[in-house]
């Protein structure tokens, strides 16, 4: 296991492709590989909430998974060609999603990977917008932070 600093920067595209909302989260996490499987585990505090929430990504070729147990808890499976449904709980209720993934793409180097995701996004069985992640996973010991 080695200490990681990751990147998530997420694209939400409106129905009219125009514009777009950007949300990045950057933080310090733990990186392992098991069987073939990529693991990074870290936290995650919610403005205006004390209360952490626990994240695991776990992706390998065509499959990323997100794990969130806390404030939030949900299982979200990002399956290349499918799509999932999962229930979203957050303090303000329960919400049923669906993710179509359309595409994941993985770039692994030595002590660096990005993993990009196209996918749509839908609430209680309604289109509600195109997305993009992009997760960069990088060695803490190994780079500095303007790198990630």
């Amino acid at each position: 296991m080695k200490e990681v600093l990751l990147t998530m920067q997420g694209l939400q595209f409106d129905q009219r492709m125009e514009d777009a909302d950007k949300v990045e989260i950057v933080t310090v996490g733990d990186y392992y590989k098991k069987n073939n499987k990529h693991y990074v585990i870290y936290e995650e505090v919610i403005e205006g909430f004390t209360q952490a929430t626990k994240n695991r990504l776990k992706f390998s070729e065509g499959m990323l998974e997100l794990t969130r147990n806390g404030l939030i808890n949900v299982h979200m499976v990002f399956e290349e060609n499918k799509k999932n449904m999962t229930s979203y709980n957050t303090p303000f209720g329960q919400i049923l999603i669906g993710i179509d993934t359309k595409k994941i793409q993985i770039a692994e180097q030595e002590d660096d990977i990005v993993v990009d995701v196209d996918y749509a996004l839908d609430v209680n069985y309604e289109f509600l917008s195109d997305c993009h992640i992009k997760i960069h996973i990088c060695s803490k010991e190994n780079s500095s932070f303007s790198l990630c």
